[in-house]
């Protein structure tokens, strides 16, 4: 039986439609996490700045992604948006949105606290060099700021790749889908293949999310020391 559940990864192209179903898991995370990055930055730069309505804003931005689920998130946007706004998203799209708002919140935090890290006097000797203060974050306060965000952002990527397996419930076809519909197609030839599959998938998770997760880890020791 197990033999049989084992052979059901390799017959036809199931094994190849698993790694489909992982690209588009990676996909997702890699384009959420790049846009994460560039608007969190600017996000942190915002909430550092001593305006109680852009703080009060971003204040209430940052607590709303925080306390709402990220399962929420999607059903607001990949139901909710469609059908209030007639708007035609699909569920890449949607996934992408959503991560993209959760992951600038999570950015903008972290780069506050970097931002806030930084020394006064880094800003004060930019000054004094006759630099306008976007000269100041430009040349002096981003590439810092950056620097130690890194790793952090490796770290968000490898949550990203685990939590995209939500977005199995509003119709993507990535790997847990695609793992999903093999078991439905060989439940009565092989009902020992369920374990065999998601085995599969918990391992293609491990070899995507181990490495960044080591990565992070050098990167951290190496530039935060």
């Amino acid at each position: 039986m197990q033999d049989l559940g084992i052979r059901v990864l390799f017959e036809g192209s199931n094994f190849l439609r698993l790694l489909g179903g992982l690209w588009i898991t990676v996909k997702i995370a890699l384009i959420s996490v790049s846009i994460s990055f560039v608007l969190g930055i600017f996000l942190g730069i915002v909430m550092t700045l001593k305006n109680p309505v852009t703080k009060a804003i971003t204040r209430i931005y940052l607590e709303f992604v925080r306390i709402m689920p990220q399962l929420v998130l999607l059903f607001l946007v990949y139901f909710g948006l469609t059908r209030a706004f007639q708007i035609n998203l699909s569920g890449q799209l949607s996934a992408v949105i959503v991560f993209v708002v959760w992951g600038t919140a999570e950015m903008g935090d972290l780069v506050r606290s970097a931002l806030i890290s930084i020394s006064k006097h880094q800003y004060e000797s930019g000054t004094a060099l006759g630099l306008t203060n976007l000269q100041v974050y430009r040349y002096i306060i981003i590439p810092q700021t950056v620097r130690r965000l890194l790793p952090l952002s490796i770290n968000l990527m490898t949550r990203m790749v685990k939590t995209t397996s939500l977005i199995v419930l509003i119709g993507v076809v990535e790997v847990l889908k695609v793992g999903q519909q093999i078991i439905e197609a060989n439940r009565y030839t092989a009902p020992s293949g369920a374990l065999w599959i998601y085995g599969t998938i918990f391992l293609l998770y491990f070899i995507v999310c181990f490495p960044i997760s080591r990565l992070a880890g050098r990167l951290e020791k190496r530039w935060m020391n």
